[in-house]
């Protein structure tokens, strides 16, 4: 089982110096970049999971109701927003898509689990920390998913072999040849393999405008585009079954 997500992240958080682009026009860049990604998911006719970041979901309405007239699912990618809002933005979105959120995507600790179980969330996905030498980092861990006070727990799943984890970075550099090695292998060994990349790694940077580190710049925007798309063909012929979060936790 492959488990495909994608977080939709605040581009002001990421770009820096972009040349006087505005909030509103680094926005467009990121619904742009999904939009691409809607149009390769349908092709394939694969659903998937969007963990849209909280603070910019308000201006993302009308990608939100694409994303989920789509037959894809919405959730929550958190970063520093509070249980207050949290629960306001939640409620509100519910009520704009007719469909409960369940889960939420943050870092490990950020809040309690009776907490997040408050806010009527079924599953959370724990991220790692990014960093350049991090991509590359061996981990270790038993199981890749627990069940605990009424939540699903889901980790960054983790090759087999090698004990890389499968992180944005991974996905981005690796030949695509070997990942897909990779993910079989996970497959055997753990029934599912957890993928998610974000949507500002869709980005055009050869542009001027962006100053970002060298090894973000490396096989992205169209070179990225392309790599999902030969992986979402491979992933037909091979016949593996996939499914959104929702569906796989509960």
């Amino acid at each position: 089982m492959i488990l495909l997500t994608f977080n939709i992240i605040n581009p002001d958080r990421k770009f820096k110096n972009v040349g006087g682009l505005s909030s509103d026009e680094l926005l467009e860049i990121t619904i742009q970049n999904t939009k691409a990604l809607l149009r390769s998911l349908e092709r394939r006719e694969i659903r998937a999971t969007f963990f849209i970041e909280i603070s910019i979901i308000p201006q993302l309405e009308t990608l939100i109701k694409k994303i989920i007239n789509e037959g894809h699912e919405i959730s929550f990618y958190h970063f520093d927003t509070d249980l207050e809002e949290i629960e306001r933005i939640k409620k509100n979105t519910e009520e704009l898509i007719e469909k409960q959120i369940r889960g939420i995507r943050m870092k490990e600790n950020a809040f309690d689990l009776n907490e997040i179980l408050h806010l009527r969330f079924t599953y959370v996905s724990l991220i790692e920390e990014t960093t350049f030498a991090f991509p590359f980092k061996r981990l270790e861990r038993k199981t890749p998913i627990i069940e605990k006070n009424g939540l699903s727990i889901l980790y960054e799943s983790i090759s087999r072999y090698s004990q890389i984890p499968y992180n944005d970075f991974i996905f981005q550099i690796l030949p695509l040849s070997y990942y897909e090695k990779m993910v079989v292998e996970t497959i055997k060994k753990d029934d599912f393999v957890l993928f998610y990349l974000n949507s500002w790694q869709f980005t055009d940077f050869d542009k001027d405008i962006f100053e970002i580190s060298f090894y973000k710049k490396y096989n992205s925007g169209q070179k990225l585009q392309d790599k999902l798309e030969a992986f979402l063909i491979w992933m037909n012929e091979a016949e593996l079954a996939h499914a959104r979060m929702k569906d796989f936790a509960f």
